[in-house]
């Protein structure tokens, strides 16, 4: 898969493309995506996502951005799974908040990536002040020749799938509903890194990788499986925000507990399935009663694994 970025991107070949934020490729996107790879065999054409980095909420409203689902890796990731060939990342930046709708489709989606096709969501605004949308860029189709077509909301259960939904179900700590949503357990991915070596000292080793970003769907104790590290996924504990009984951190640490397992995992990338919370996240007096607490964890997790399957 081909990644490119910026606002002058230069494509050799005719593209089909759609447009958005895809955070946390939920069912609805992944069928958005499907359709887009299948249009573009049909056609002869480069199947191409343009998203943008940070989210755009993230740039213009910092305080009331929503919580960020997936990382740019796991979303790129996901789209190669699901046979994109192209991903230009738009940085969302001054610029381009006030790059007007028609130049957006001018600049971008024609001259640069050779659009003859378009797939957008049924509620896709775009442009300064979100001027653009589904009239607009039909205006351009007859104009500039390209094919335009409007994807309809995805609902499960009677329900529309939407970021939003996934983002709710996982503050709630509904990971089924979560899962039934996303087609998959909710996941996190990133490299280990070294940490202080607490949880070494506790007898309870742990595998620490750094979240780039702080607002986060949900923060606690969870039982998870880990993938990466053999064919199939490893069972283990975890615990996901800012460590509040010794030395905090500034941002969110993703701690975990493989059980049963010992090796060494500095620098290796772990890709972390959320399957069920077990607790919130405290301040304990002292490391004793952290470590009564964390055998607890434990203790409960290995009696989930030992009474329900891997998914």
């Amino acid at each position: 898969m081909r990644i490119t970025h910026g606002l002058h991107p230069r494509l050799a070949h005719a593209s089909a493309v759609t447009i958005g934020n895809f955070d946390g490729l939920h069912l609805g996107h992944q069928i958005m995506l499907k359709q887009l790879v299948n249009t573009a065999r049909d056609r002869n054409l480069s199947s191409c996502v343009v998203t943008f980095e940070p989210h755009p909420r993230e740039f213009l409203n910092p305080q009331n951005a929503p919580a960020r689902l997936s990382s740019l890796r796991d979303k790129l990731d996901s789209m190669k799974s699901l046979g994109i060939e192209h991903v230009h990342i738009c940085n969302f930046n001054p610029t381009l908040a006030q790059m007007p709708a028609t130049r957006f489709i001018e600049q971008i989606l024609l001259d640069g990536l050779h659009m003859e096709y378009l797939l957008i969501g049924d509620d896709f605004r775009f442009g300064a002040q979100r001027a653009g949308d589904f009239a607009v860029l039909q205006h351009y189709g007859v104009a500039r020749n390209y094919s335009l077509e409007a994807m309809p909301s995805i609902s499960a259960d009677g329900s529309r799938i939407s970021s939003t939904a996934v983002r709710d179900a996982l503050a709630n700590g509904r990971f089924d509903t979560a899962q039934r949503l996303l087609g998959r357990p909710y996941q996190m991915s990133g490299r280990v890194i070294h940490g202080e070596k607490l949880g070494r000292r506790l007898g309870f080793p742990t595998a620490n990788i750094r979240i780039r970003h702080a607002n986060l769907p949900l923060s606690g104790v969870f039982i998870v499986q880990v993938r990466g590290l053999a064919a199939d996924p490893l069972p283990a504990v975890a615990s996901l925000g800012i460590r509040p009984t010794v030395n905090p951190a500034a941002r969110p640490l993703l701690e975990i507990h493989l059980l049963n397992f010992s090796d060494d995992l500095y620098g290796r990338i772990l890709r972390v399935d959320f399957l069920a919370k077990l607790r919130e996240e405290k301040k304990y007096p002292d490391l004793d009663s952290l470590t009564q607490q964390i055998q607890r964890d434990v203790a409960c997790a290995e009696d989930y694994f030992n009474h329900s399957p891997f998914v």
